[in-house]
């Protein structure tokens, strides 16, 4: 890469609308029908870049509205350059690490290009690929797909991208973290190498500035809302509460009416499960998303949170990926993440779009070296609640000690002598009967020592 990537643009907000970005008026039309007129930052610097054609590097996190910087102008330039009366190809390609991110991408493209006559199509693994291979093989103008099915469906024949002018590259950073860096090596391959090419990701360690050096040209880097800054308007709090309180500080929260709906954030599959069994138990709507629940059950779960029917969506962080909920005022970290940027990942899912926003955080003593991490990273305090019914109380927890060398319980130790009895006699009777293999070997020694004689 070169010199023009060293100094992101650092985006401002902009006093401008989107009928100021030459936008053609099919898009603007659309735009205006689901409510918006003006871009958020990163909407306002990118657009104008990918209409030029030139390549971009966006580092944005999910919530900033990247989605629509770079769908917006694939839209516009490729309803430009349409090929009437023929079999469409895919002419857009967009990567995502995540099922659900994927097919937000795609309703994202169908939102903004109902006037376009271009059409998409999304695939993803985890379900049947048959309506999938069969919209592939009605044409698609525009391709969102995770990294495994895509080379699945190339592999079986099912796709080419020799005719891709436009490649996107989604949340690199978590292609990173979910080990698909050596799929999205595979396919840029096999790409044409006269394209345009959109990078984004949340952060830039040096893996990421790498991988973007081999799929860019000459590009204009765009930089928006760093990993280390929160949204100001969301209400961030923090609860202390013993390990073993944290389901009923939960369920005593969740008493209040006004909150409508909730994202529960915990560290593992098995423990969003049984957050969701307690709810349930209180007579409080929950579903888990997580990697072990099937795809439709996954989508189903988002579907029936977004559509307020389910009041408490419990997710792990990876199946939160591409999580974008209109109007989600509150999102509670059941456990801290071990991780302080995760941190910011998690109540990034609130405050969207300059909506209000408010984060609880449960933390017991285990977890306050994680606060302290978040705490610096986002170079503030995070307000503490204390009037609360589940205050910690162990503020020092001992982990039970190892068991000391010559203090044996009498009963354990009778326990182990009637286990070492045991193989003494079992042994005597191995050997009085010899294993199969042992008298092959005698029964050779004997026809041996018979013929000798």
């Amino acid at each position: 890469m070169t010199n023009k990537t060293e100094s992101a643009i650092k985006v401002q907000k902009p006093n401008i609308q989107f009928n100021s970005l030459n936008i053609v008026e099919p898009i603007l039309k659309a735009l205006k029908e689901e409510g918006y007129s003006i871009p958020t930052p990163i909407q306002a610097e990118s657009i104008p870049i990918v209409l030029q054609g030139t390549d971009l590097l966006g580092c944005a996190q999910t919530g900033t509205g990247k989605t629509a910087a770079f769908a917006i102008p694939i839209l516009q330039l490729l309803g430009a350059n349409r090929a009437y009366g023929k079999k469409r190809k895919i002419r857009s390609l967009i990567v995502t690490p995540t099922r659900e991110l994927a097919i937000q991408i795609g309703e994202s493209f169908k939102a903004y290009g109902r006037h376009t006559g271009l059409n998409y199509t999304v695939i993803f693994g985890g379900v049947n690929q048959n309506p999938q291979t069969t919209a592939l093989r009605n044409g698609v103008d525009i391709l969102v797909a995770t990294p495994g099915r895509l080379l699945d469906l190339m592999n079986q024949g099912h796709l080419s991208l020799r005719d891709v002018e436009i490649f996107v590259l989604d949340e690199a950073d978590r292609m990173l973290d979910m080990g698909f860096i050596h799929d999205v090596k595979k396919m840029i391959a096999v790409l044409p190498k006269k394209r345009q090419s959109l990078f984004f990701s949340a952060t830039m360690p040096p893996e990421i500035v790498k991988l973007a050096g081999t799929i860019l040209s000459n590009p204009e880097q765009v930089s928006v809302t760093p990993v280390s800054s929160t949204v100001d308007i969301i209400k961030q709090n923090i609860y202390f509460v013993d390990k073993g309180n944290k389901t009923s500080l939960l369920v005593d929260i969740l008493k209040d009416s006004n909150i409508k709906t909730a994202l529960v954030f915990t560290r593992t599959k098995h423990g969003a499960d049984k957050v969701v069994k307690i709810l349930i138990k209180h007579k409080i709507k929950a579903e888990a998303i997580h990697g072990n629940k099937a795809q439709n059950a996954r989508q189903r779960a988002l579907t029936n949170f977004k559509e307020q029917t389910t009041r408490v969506l419990v997710a792990t962080d990876i199946a939160a990926r591409g999580i974008d909920v209109d109007d989600l005022e509150y999102v509670i970290n059941y456990e801290i993440p071990n991780i302080a940027e995760t941190y910011v990942h998690r109540i990034g899912r609130t405050g969207r779009a300059g909506a209000e926003g408010t984060a609880f955080s449960f933390c017991d003593a285990e977890e306050k070296e994680y606060l302290k991490d978040i705490e610096k990273l986002i170079s503030k305090n995070i307000n503490i609640i204390e009037d609360h019914p589940f205050p910690l109380m162990d503020h020092n927890p001992v982990k039970a000690p190892k068991q000391v060398q010559g203090k044996r319980n009498p009963k354990t130790a009778a326990q182990k002598q009637t286990k070492q009895a045991a193989p003494r006699k079992t042994k005597s009777v191995k050997s009085a009967s010899p294993k199969p293999t042992e008298n092959k070997t005698r029964k050779k020694w004997f026809n041996k020592t018979k013929s000798t004689r």
